[in-house]
């Protein structure tokens, strides 16, 4: 009898289980690699066409004031897994690796039921240079963050690229924005055959450098240099990936309980012409509104209301936003984050931002209460501007003397917020990022590697012990 009963015991479980999972909205996070906030057509780019994107916002809450956790990829990609400043992550810099003590979103979610997969672009485990397979026995791999299934590489990738299915070597033919949504539309398909949530990170390579682009996707930028031709070349095939997706999750049927959050991981590159920024001041690497600033669009068609908003929200807002949608925030547990969940945008109702956005990296910094911003060109030194980006989007005339009272009160609470990541950051134990031509695994496969065009130059200029930058690679084994 007590057999019987505990039998019936876990069937009941089950089917609450079930029925809880039945309820989740699958959740997928598409990030692209280098793309500046001007870089769509729904922004009016002059050449650039994106018609997928432009669908997706129509569709969709277009964020026209999102910003990338910090200015580089890395750091920013940190952001999105824990919503937490990058420097307090451990990943102070491209290629360094998430700390093992993070709670990552992928690991959240499996804790509820979701099956979470990552394809595409990590770099979150300590390796630097072009993207290479990732591997079954690196300690920082996708798996050791929550996700159950991973096709990924350690950095940018282009076409045809080789890449590490759960740490063994797969070859892949064609446009690498098609080959990883391709790869997450497979996994996608078996959840949905077998009625479990998914949690589906899609990280890309484009349009990152070395720019490589088919002559089809070049077509219409023939009037610009190489790396500008090939670099916008790639966003068309990613754009056309964006279709090929939002396609596959219409024909399984999950379109409409599906959120597809797409931005990208920082602001656009300098020297590609026409301006990857808008009008907007900086590039990459700077804590200008060009540097953080970037494209966002978040798609929930059975929830969201199509709609555009210039409510400021950042990368470190998607980890406390997915939990409550899932009901796991507000959380005691998550007390330490620098996001906000903005699940408050998804209504009609126009709302202020009550907590500001803080960055840190690199010894410089920013703070942005709505339209007023707090930028840090030196934090030892104590050298700060002030902004009021409502007035002054291209971020040109310093108020911080005009409004001073304003400027000493962020300019305080920053040096607070600033001296809590110091305090963990001092607390840390890390490693420094070293390149992949020096770690044994990688090294063994330099005869199969050395004619790839990605990797040929770093393979010989470690053959040869070499080269400007050489030293940084550490001893070869």
């Amino acid at each position: 009898m007590v057999r019987i009963f505990i039998i019936f015991l876990c069937f009941l479980i089950s089917s609450c289980e079930n029925k809880k999972k039945s309820d989740y909205p699958n959740i997928i996070l598409v990030m692209t690699d280098d793309q500046g906030w001007g870089q769509t057509g729904y922004y009016n780019h002059p050449l650039l066409k994106t018609p997928n994107l432009d669908l997706m916002a129509k569709n969709g809450l277009r964020l026209d004031r999102f910003y990338a956790g910090a200015p580089q990829c890395s750091p920013t990609r940190a952001s999105v897994l824990t919503g937490r400043n990058n420097d307090r992550t451990g990943v102070f810099y491209h290629g360094y690796s998430l700390s093992k003590n993070e709670l990552t979103i992928a690991q959240e979610l499996k804790k509820i039921g979701y099956n979470t997969g990552h394809f595409g672009k990590w770099h979150l485990n300590g390796v630097r240079g072009p993207g290479v397979p990732i591997f079954e026995d690196d300690e920082y791999n996708p798996g050791e963050f929550g996700f159950d299934k991973w096709v990924s590489v350690t950095n940018f990738f282009d076409i045809n690229p080789i890449m590490g299915e759960n740490g063994q070597i797969k070859d892949f033919e064609g446009s690498s924005s098609e080959v990883i949504v391709g790869e997450a539309l497979n996994f996608i398909k078996k959840n949905v055959d077998n009625s479990n949530p998914f949690f589906t990170v899609i990280w890309d390579g484009s349009p990152h450098d070395p720019f490589v682009a088919s002559e089809d996707d070049k077509v219409g930028f023939e009037n610009l240099d190489k790396n500008s031709r090939e670099h916008y070349g790639e966003l068309v095939a990613f754009d056309r990936s964006i279709g090929i997706l939002r396609k596959g999750l219409k024909e399984m049927g999950v379109e409409k309980n599906t959120i597809i959050w797409y931005c990208s991981d920082n602001g656009g590159l300098k020297n590609i012409s026409p301006s990857t920024v808008g009008e907007l001041r900086g590039n990459k690497n700077t804590m200008w509104e060009g540097g953080l600033r970037v494209p966002a669009i978040i798609e929930w068609p059975e929830t969201i209301n199509p709609g555009i908003t210039k409510y400021p929200a950042s990368t470190m807002d998607i980890f406390p936003t997915i939990l409550e949608i899932v009901g796991l925030y507000p959380n005691n547990k998550y007390s330490n984050l620098d996001g906000k969940s903005v699940t408050n945008l998804f209504d009609a109702n126009k709302h202020k931002r009550t907590l500001k956005i803080p960055f840190r990296f690199d010894n410089r910094g920013a703070l942005i209460d709505n339209n007023i911003k707090l930028i840090a060109h030196d934090i030892e030194k104590l050298e700060f501007e002030l902004y009021d980006l409502s007035n002054d989007p291209t971020e040109s005339i310093d108020i911080s003397k005009s409004n001073s009272q304003v400027f000493e009160l962020m300019k305080n609470e920053f040096m607070i917020w600033n001296n809590s990541v110091d305090m963990e950051v001092n607390a840390m134990k890390f490693n420094h990022p070293q390149h992949w031509v020096i770690i044994e695994n990688y090294i063994k496969y330099f005869d199969k590697w050395i004619d790839r065009p990605e990797y040929s130059r770093w393979i010989s200029r470690a053959l040869k012990k070499e080269g400007p930058g050489f030293q940084n690679f550490g001893p070869l084994k």
